[in-house]
């Protein structure tokens, strides 16, 4: 069995999968101070949950965005699995190339998405991932990664828009019925909900101009996809597990590099 643990701003993933399925996936916060212990003090019981012995996994792979985590998960797989996991980098193969100035600066979860998704959809595509931050990376026919965009997630701009304004409320996300606001709360989610709307299909039109193809899959990722989706015909697919397909097939692809140790 493979143990997977995607590493996010927001929230760490572990996942388990068992070469057919995956047999569980569950969320945890991301914090920078939570030992490996404290990792392990929670997985474990999340496993039995879902009656998978330890001892099964055989394989690992971690892929994170967020490095001071990295060394305490790196401990957990060793102490409590006995597994040297794989840790996705730029350096590892991919089975594409990695297009851009600096390989080494793009963020592992975005090469992941790449990779997932052209397996799954074929190419040429863009994932849009509506996380922390909103990403689009492009990938070519081929499944070469081709670079992308970043911009502001949209928790962060409701909390900018909140802490820069004294007058303006913090308030929670979801779709308006309308796009006019006939109250400060409506006029501030129609702000953030249709502005994201259209902050994606702008920007999917100019990928594609740029790219010169009038078709290009446009699959969606990240926590709030579904629900911007709703708004948007853009999107061909939503699948919120992409990151995870990622690391799978990635770990599937660099086997060599798991290996057991001996217990410590």
């Amino acid at each position: 069995m493979l143990l997977v643990i995607d590493v996010g701003n927001t929230n760490i993933v572990f996942a388990v999968h068992d070469g057919q399925d995956w047999l569980g996936t569950w969320r945890v916060a991301t914090t920078a101070n939570r030992t490996s212990d404290e990792y392990a003090s929670t997985l474990l019981v999340l496993m039995e949950k879902q009656n998978i012995p330890v001892h099964q996994i055989t394989r690992a792979i971690i892929g994170t965005v967020v490095p001071p985590v990295l060394y305490q998960l790196l401990t957990l797989c060793r102490k409590w699995f006995f597994v040297d996991p794989i840790v996705a980098s730029a350096g590892l193969d991919w089975g594409f190339e990695i297009q851009t100035d600096n390989p080494q600066e793009v963020g592992v979860d975005r090469l992941l998405n790449g990779l997932a998704a052209h397996q799954l959809y074929g190419g040429p595509l863009v994932v849009v991932d509506l996380g922390t931050a909103t990403t689009f990376d492009i990938v070519d026919k081929d499944g070469n990664y081709c670079g992308g965009v970043i911009s502001p997630g949209l928790t962060l701009s409701l909390e900018a828009l909140h802490s820069a304004a004294a007058r303006l409320p913090r308030i929670g996300f979801g779709r308006p019925q309308s796009v006019i606001g006939k109250e400060t709360i409506g006029a501030m989610k129609s702000g953030i909900y249709w502005g994201y709307i259209g902050l994606i299909e702008g920007i999917i039109e100019r990928i594609r101009k740029e790219y010169s193809v009038s078709e290009m899959t446009v699959v969606g990722t990240g926590g709030l996809a579904r629900l911007l989706a709703e708004g948007t015909p853009i999107f061909k697919e939503i699948n919120a597990e992409l990151t995870l397909e990622g690391l799978r097939i990635l770990a599937n692809r660099n086997s060599s590099g798991n290996k057991k140790i001996n217990k410590i």
